[in-house]
């Protein structure tokens, strides 16, 4: 399959060989606003696993007699969009067209999931299975400390993925970027798939993955990991050198365009398809809650491209987006006038 570089990436590489690689010292990026008119014009397919982010918030006065456990009283609950659902609520927050693909069960869960994506604004393109409980991540919290974390989730059928994958073809030519969300929860079992029908249509693909089979993600615009789920596939590295050498060697096996390593405190790298790497500064002023920085960096990455502007610009405005979402509580969005403050602001 070809795997030539989009317009919106092209632009980021369109350089002599090794000129992004002498670009690449730390230092902060600066980008100019874009119209709002122009990203309203982007459009983004999000395609992967929801879930439901479900929070308990009460007090704590007390150990239980039981177990020496504390007892919460809860006072308050609260429902946020999680996983790919959380990454299409970006997309939308930054004034996107953004569309959903997705299995959701014929429960409660799935029912909540289907009233706040209809409050953000996100197109639904949702297969409903009756067999499925809808994965939901529960949090008990106290005092903005989190007690405790309990899973409900299992896998969508067979028949429901195969109806996704049919649809997945009827949305390609709605959609300019395709934005493939894995949590590992059976919603991408056809992923290879769909990247290769997307980049046969001419789509950019990102992909946020997990796991360690990345063969899956194959022939894939741009991937997105975190240190601990690059590791998890290329091995510890000993130094910048030699991780750049075991990203380059994984590009390549891979039919990979470019790969963007979040850092944490250290920011983010790109490594692009010329062979040179930018590293983009961390911009958080106060660190609060992580979950769902990666969601925010991806959605805002794929809103970007999708409005035609560089890579590098992308990952700029992607790398401030992170920066403010960290100081936030729980999965949440930045949306344009954050990115794009004004100067009275």
């Amino acid at each position: 399959m070809s795997n030539s570089i989009p317009e919106a990436m092209r632009a980021a590489d369109a350089r002599e060989p090794g000129e992004l690689a002498r670009a690449s010292a730390v230092r902060p990026m600066e980008v100019a606003p874009v119209p709002r008119e122009r990203l309203a014009q982007a459009r983004v397919l999000i395609v992967g696993d929801v879930m439901l982010d479900r929070y308990w918030f009460g007090d704590v006065n007390r150990i239980s007699p039981e177990a020496p456990v504390p007892v919460v009283h809860v006072q308050r609950q609260e429902d946020r969009l999680g996983g790919a659902a959380n990454v299409a609520r970006n997309a939308a927050a930054l004034g996107a067209k953004a569309g959903l693909l997705c299995v959701v069960g014929r429960d409660e869960p799935g029912e909540r999931i289907v009233e706040l994506l209809k409050d953000s604004g996100v197109a639904t393109h949702l297969e409903r299975d009756p067999e499925l409980s809808t994965t939901i991540k529960l949090r008990v919290l106290s005092r903005q400390q989190q007690l405790l974390r309990v899973d409900f989730e299992n896998t969508p059928a067979h028949e429901a993925l195969l109806a996704g994958l049919a649809r997945f073809d009827a949305l390609l030519a709605e959609h300019d970027v395709i934005l493939m969300s894995d949590y590992a929860k059976g919603g991408l079992t056809h992923v290879t798939q769909m990247i290769a029908k997307a980049r046969a249509a001419g789509k950019p693909v990102l992909v946020d993955p997990k796991g360690d089979d990345w063969e899956r993600y194959r022939g894939a615009t741009l991937i997105t990991p975190n240190r601990a789920e690059l590791r998890e596939v290329v091995g510890q590295w000993k130094s910048e050198q030699d991780l750049h050498a075991r990203v380059a060697a994984l590009r390549a096996s891979l039919d990979i365009d470019a790969l963007l390593l979040t850092r944490s405190e250290e920011g983010m790298t790109l490594f692009a398809a010329d062979g040179g790497t930018l590293t983009a500064p961390a911009v958080a002023r106060e660190v609060y809650d992580v979950s769902g920085a990666g969601d925010t960096v991806i959605a805002t990455l794929a809103v970007m491209l999708a409005a035609k502007l560089p890579l590098m610009d992308a990952v700029a405005l992607a790398n401030r987006a992170a920066g403010i979402v960290v100081g936030k509580l729980g999965t949440a969005t930045v949306d344009y006038d954050e990115l794009f403050p004004s100067p009275a602001r």
